[in-house]
């Protein structure tokens, strides 16, 4: 009996031990998962989040998330190009992350294709390079179906991923994660700027109606571009600001799908590029007009200056008018120099640096030609300021009775100022307008004199009329052949002009007026004046092989409208030319060669003060 009751105990307790080692091993199967799965879940962070959606997104996609926002998009909105540009199966691609030899260079062109498109929409391309670590990170999500790539990935990419591999694939991700919160300081402020950036994206390619979603998106990118502009670092973002972080990040995964439509998209984009590049074409037509304008136009300052010196000089007296030396104006022995302007501080400048250079001033004459209203506020400019030893002479081009005959102003294209101007014409009667003269030199008024010119006249031409530099040399700017301005296949001129000749340069020119008036050349001008042709291509066939080519350091070009002037040659240069709309006297002047040209002016002087003029 003792021994019944022993067994019963004991098949008691084995069956006892039993039902607690079953019960154990049924809560850890039950409760492991969980804890364990959590945690992975935790690690996935936003990522996790946007994957999760993708799957759920593929598992249960429906009609009704068809392409909306574009289906609304009509022709009136946006015009489509004329040729097809752009084939969306030439930007497809599939990434196997099973082969990790050639997944960066992969992705690399993938986020240089899609930096393109941005900034064609008009993205900084600072801001989109910052975020190229945050493209390799998004692109890396998977799952066990093919799924879109989103974040930052452009609809028009149609790019999708396959991996089969899970592990793999968090591993890469927490690798990424890790080099990156080395690399950037500021992890949070990247990622509201990653954040603004697709937002910009999906608003421009949404429809003007838009929706609810879209709204909400925009308000949210206005908040976070408002709390980064303010922000220098991640400590000085506010609790609110990293709420309204993780209201963008669900926004952001709902437009990206009213977006689902690759193609569709892939068709907006170059409608929207066509359009772009229509606006572009004609902001540049406007700005190439406004510059213009901005050259044409005299400064406020400058205008100033011109009737101060005119009412100051019409309250002198008529024999107080006169400037000093008239006796040195028609001596052949000197050095004369001619300008033709309507600027007083152009005319001024051309003088200072002449005189200041010459190694005798003395010798020197310039001829001052102008037009009847800057007459006098240049003459009392001399006034004030004599030019040392040197002699000015100054005229109104109204005392040359014999040019109005000519009448070379009523030409078709007449609109053009520079071709109608009386002074720039004007140069191809010099013979005319100094008879008792043998040589002459004539500038223009925007450019400066750096060294004594005294070496030029007495210089060989070797018979020819005018000595310039050549504009033609191989591999140095500028390079101007005369059949690139000239049509030499007219019959006309081919016969008698090299295709290949070499042009010139106006600007400081050397002219033997004994020669001129041998060959008749002002004939020949009036001939050439009746093809309706500019200024330099006019003077180039007047004296089409009547030139002497001179050293290029003599006249150095450019100063006007190239940035790209070797200072050396500006510093070793005889005489600097601002050829080109940008003067050294308007406010759209280049800063680096512009002390070139005030060094040469005094600006405390009373009456630039009172304009307000300075360097």
């Amino acid at each position: 009996m003792m021994m019944m009751k022993q067994k019963l105990l004991l098949l008691l307790r084995y069956r006892r031990k039993n039902r607690v080692l079953f019960l154990s091993l049924l809560y850890l199967s039950v409760l492991s998962p969980l804890l364990f799965f959590s945690h992975r879940l935790n690690l996935l962070s936003p990522l996790g989040k946007d994957f999760l959606e993708d799957l759920y997104r593929v598992a249960y996609k429906t009609d009704s998330l068809k392409l909306n926002a574009v289906e609304q998009e009509g022709a009136e909105e946006l015009e489509e190009p004329n040729h097809v540009v752009y084939k969306v199966k030439d930007s497809v691609s599939t990434i196997n992350y099973n082969s990790n030899q050639n997944n960066d260079s992969e992705e690399s062109r993938i986020a240089g294709h899609r930096y393109e498109l941005l900034e064609r929409n008009g993205f900084d391309h600072d801001e989109i390079r910052k975020q190229g670590t945050k493209q390799k990170e998004s692109s890396s999500m998977a799952g066990d179906k093919d799924i879109h790539v989103h974040s930052l990935r452009m609809p028009d990419d149609n790019i999708k991923v396959t991996n089969k591999d899970s592990g793999r694939k968090e591993g890469k991700h927490n690798q990424i994660v890790n080099s990156e919160s080395h690399e950037v300081r500021n992890p949070k402020i990247e990622e509201i700027k990653d954040q603004i950036l697709r937002a910009k994206t999906y608003l421009n390619l949404a429809p003007p109606s838009g929706n609810l979603r879209l709204k909400e998106l925009e308000l949210l990118m206005r908040e976070l571009e408002q709390a980064v502009g303010e922000a220098t670092k991640d400590s000085d973002l506010s609790a609110s600001v990293l709420q309204s972080m993780r209201h963008m990040e669900a926004s952001l995964s709902k437009a990206y799908r009213i977006f689902p439509n690759c193609c569709a998209m892939a068709d907006k984009l170059q409608a929207m590029k066509h359009t772009t590049e229509q606006q572009v074409r004609s902001q540049r037509i406007q700005a190439t007009f406004l510059a213009q304008l901005a050259g044409r136009t005299t400064p406020k300052g400058l205008h100033c200056l011109s009737m101060r010196l005119t009412a100051e000089y019409f309250a002198m007296r008529p024999e107080q008018r006169k400037l000093p030396n008239e006796n040195k104006i028609y001596n052949p022995e000197l050095y004369h120099y001619a300008v033709f302007t309507d600027n007083v501080l152009a005319c001024a400048v051309v003088v200072n640096s002449t005189v200041s250079t010459a190694k005798e001033p003395e010798k020197l004459v310039f001829h001052v030609v102008t037009n009847s209203h800057n007459l006098p506020g240049i003459s009392m400019w001399f006034l004030l300021n004599p030019p040392d030893k040197a002699t000015v002479h100054i005229q109104s081009i109204d005392n040359y009775g014999w040019f109005s005959k000519y009448n070379t102003l009523e030409k078709p294209n007449s609109s053009d100022p520079i071709y109608t101007s009386e002074l720039n014409h004007l140069r191809f009667y010099l013979p005319d307008i100094f008879p008792t003269l043998n040589k002459i030199m004539l500038f223009d008024h925007d450019v400066v004199v750096q060294q004594d010119l005294s070496e030029l006249w007495t210089a060989d031409m070797n018979g020819n009329v005018i000595g310039a530099v050549g504009t033609c040399k191989e591999g140095e700017a500028p390079f101007h052949r005369m059949d690139m301005f000239i049509n030499i296949s007219d019959p006309l001129l081919g016969e008698r002009f090299d295709v290949n000749a070499c042009t010139w340069a106006f600007g400081m020119n050397l002219f033997d007026l004994q020669q001129w008036r041998m060959h008749n050349l002002t004939s020949l001008y009036h001939k050439y004046l009746q093809m309706n042709i500019g200024i330099q291509p006019l003077g180039w066939l007047t004296f089409y092989n009547k030139t002497t080519l001179l050293d290029r350091r003599w006249h150095v070009q450019g100063l006007g409208h190239n940035s790209g002037v070797d200072r050396n040659e500006i510093e070793h240069a005889a005489v600097i030319h601002y050829d080109g709309i940008r003067k050294p006297w308007l406010d759209i002047a280049m800063g680096r060669y512009k002390n070139y040209w005030t060094k040469f002016l005094k600006f405390d002087q009373p009456f630039m003060e009172r304009c307000n003029l300075q360097p």
